[in-house]
C-alpha cells in the first residue's frame, strides 16, 4: 500500500449521495444526459436529487466516487418489484463517470457497489441497459455482466 502525500491524491472512496452534494451531483448528471443527448428541466433535476437523498425513499438510491472532497462519477439505483420473483430486482438506472476519471476503475467499482446494495437488500438481479454506441462502457459491462437478447420498446 502506498503512503498518501500532500502530493498524491487518496484512493477515490463508494459512498451514498449526501444533500451538500447537489452542485457536483448536477454537474455529473448534466455529464451523462448530454452524452446521451438529452436536457431535463429544472424541476426534474431538484426532484431527483431530492428524491435520492430522502432516506424514507429505500427503493430509489444514489451512490457517487470521491476523491479528495471531489465528485468524479455516480450511479442511480431503483429497487422494484418484479411479476416472476418473490423478491425485488435492481435497476441501475444512470452510471457515470467524469471523462478526466475514466480509467480509474470507477465504473466497475460503482456497479460493484451497486451489486453489494442489492445483495444485502436480497434483490437476486441487478440490470441496466446502454445505447448500442456507448462502445467504451460496454467493454466493461461485457466482462461484469450478461448481455440480454431484450429489446426495448417505449411510448
Amino acid at each position: 500500500m502506498t503512503e498518501n502525500t500532500a502530493n498524491s491524491p487518496s484512493a477515490p472512496t463508494i459512498r451514498p449521495l449526501r444533500p451538500e452534494d447537489e452542485s457536483q451531483w448536477r454537474a455529473l448528471w448534466n455529464g451523462y444526459l448530454e452524452f446521451y443527448q438529452s436536457s431535463l428541466a429544472p424541476e426534474i433535476y431538484d426532484t431527483t436529487f431530492a428524491r435520492l437523498c430522502d432516506p424514507a425513499r429505500t427503493h430509489q438510491r444514489a451512490l457517487v466516487a470521491e476523491r479528495d472532497g471531489k465528485l468524479l462519477g455516480l450511479v442511480h439505483i431503483i429497487f422494484h418489484s418484479h411479476n416472476w420473483r418473490i423478491e425485488d430486482v435492481c435497476y441501475l438506472q444512470d452510471l457515470y463517470v467524469a471523462p478526466d476519471a475514466r480509467g480509474l476503475g470507477l465504473g466497475r467499482a460503482l456497479i460493484e457497489a451497486t451489486y453489494k446494495l442489492a445483495d444485502d437488500a436480497g434483490c437476486p438481479t441487478v440490470y441496466w441497459m446502454t445505447q448500442e454506441f456507448n462502445e467504451t462502457a460496454r467493454l466493461l459491462y461485457d466482462r461484469i455482466a450478461t448481455l440480454t437478447p431484450f429489446i426495448k420498446y417505449q411510448r
